[in-house]
């Protein structure tokens, strides 16, 4: 694979503001590795929704663009307009993938074939959520609607873009104290579910910077392993995590 930049955030903004989070040195760095003015690409985590595509995807533009990042052209890629995905994609420099419901959006991208084109890509990609966990080579899809945790067919775990092995779990400002089907999302599924495996905990406005073969971890975050929840990183440090 070339090399690409990754940026795996829960959100670029923090819970109801409409701006980039100015912490963590997150705006200074995106800035630094997409090319301004930038050819953008939204790819949806709800292909068939497409009136919340365009929302979501012209919001997240305008934020972009008060964050000082502007663009030559931002075009979305959803279910309407998934028969020219190759070319979308090699027109594109920067990739946003959109946050939402991680199977849908899984199962989007291997229909369009997303992994293969962006194995013979060079730019950024920033996920949001959905996005962020779909860019594993191996997908934790942490069960978010009601009835999945019962659902004997629902797979926790599914191939990704294999953009980095890294398995993260956003939001977790609010999931660590949410309840699903009648089970504590953390203590019942993240934690039962992290037996044999290693997932980063990331609230809104954290985020990790994939540069070649170098992850970095900035801002606040825990790590689910074994069974256990741990400190990864505090409030004004990065970690690195991978080199």
């Amino acid at each position: 694979m070339k090399q690409l930049t990754l940026l795996l955030t829960s959100s670029p903004c923090l819970e109801g503001h409409a701006d980039v989070n100015p912490a963590h040195g997150f705006a200074e760095r995106l800035l630094r590795v997409v090319p301004r003015p930038a050819h953008g690409l939204y790819i949806a985590s709800s292909p068939d929704d497409i009136a919340m595509t365009e929302y979501a995807a012209i919001s997240m533009k305008e934020t972009l663009a008060e964050a000082g990042l502007n663009f030559l052209s931002y075009n979305l890629l959803h279910s309407g307009t998934a028969l020219q995905a190759e070319t979308l994609v090699q027109e594109a420099d920067f990739i946003i993938l959109g946050g939402g419901h991680v199977p849908t959006q899984n199962t989007f991208f291997l229909r369009i074939g997303l992994r293969e084109m962006l194995a013979q890509w060079e730019g950024t990609v920033m996920g949001i959520s959905a996005g962020s966990m779909n860019c594993a080579a191996n997908v934790y899809a942490m069960p978010e609607l009601e009835g999945e945790t019962l659902n004997p067919f629902y797979h926790r775990f599914m191939p990704g873009l294999g953009l980095t092995d890294i398995q993260i779990i956003p939001h977790f400002q609010i999931l660590r104290h949410g309840v699903l089907d009648g089970k504590r999302i953390l203590e019942d599924i993240g934690l039962r579910d992290s037996i044999g495996h290693r997932f980063y905990a990331l609230p809104d406005g954290s985020y990790i910077l994939k540069q070649g073969t170098r992850e970095e971890l900035f801002g606040p975050a825990w790590v689910l392993a074994d069974g256990k929840l741990s400190v990864a990183n505090h409030e004004g440090e990065s970690l690195l995590l991978n080199e």
